[in-house]
């Protein structure tokens, strides 16, 4: 049961701590770390493998960052750096935390999706000291915009990983939200630049789903 410290805390209205040492940077990086803590509270339309729940926008970071490890060789480009990918998929969703997570097929939340994800990466970054601010901001924009190897193998496994937990789920969410095999490979086709070989892996999924009924043809 939370006591009203606990509740006080969820509810952002506890002041910020502040270090008795006289280190504005730590405290700064501190404020940030206290700040992201906040991810685990953001929900996601992607149900665990058990189908208990969903899992929060923390854990997918996590899950995603070591399926990164797990499965690099199978990255396009040989010479990818698999730290900086991780430090991609560490940062691409802490937005979340002011612009919530929209689902991928809900069109109308997309809309300005964009717009909201760009206001509030403004405001949590800027909670760093500003060399760090920068770098952060320069990989969430990296991870954006697709344009490095780095990025386009995150974004492979950040395609992936959801798809195996719908497969695995048995297509709940899809079949909740009357989601249909193209739209699933649209999403999925992104895969492709960063690993053309799990692209396949996501195609054989996708037909697995559709054949078992757990996605509409």
């Amino acid at each position: 049961m939370l006591d009203e410290t606990d509740r006080e805390n969820r509810a952002g209205n506890v002041d910020p701590i502040h270090l008795p040492i006289g280190d504005g940077r730590l405290q700064q990086q501190i404020d940030f770390l206290i700040e992201i803590d906040k991810l685990k509270s953001i929900i996601r339309r992607s149900p665990l493998i058990d189908r208990s729940r969903f899992e929060n926008s923390a854990e997918h970071s996590w899950h995603l960052s070591l399926a990164a490890v797990i499965l690099t060789e199978y990255a396009d480009d040989a010479q990818l750096d698999l730290f900086h990918t991780l430090k991609l998929l560490l940062v691409h969703d802490l937005i979340e935390i002011d612009a919530g997570d929209t689902y991928c097929y809900d069109e109308a939340g997309r809309k300005d999706q964009k717009q909201r994800e760009a206001v509030a990466a403004d405001r949590i970054f800027s909670l760093l000291p500003a060399d760090q601010k920068r770098d952060i901001r320069d990989c969430w924009e990296e991870f954006e915009n697709r344009q490095t190897p780095e990025a386009r193998f995150a974004h492979a496994v950040d395609r992936l990983m959801p798809l195996l937990h719908n497969y695995f789920a048995r297509g709940r969410i899809w079949q909740e939200h009357g989601i249909r095999r193209a739209q699933v490979e649209e999403r999925m086709a992104s895969i492709k630049p960063g690993s053309e070989y799990l692209h396949a892996v996501a195609t054989a999924i996708i037909d697995a789903s559709v054949r078992k009924g757990y996605l509409a043809e």
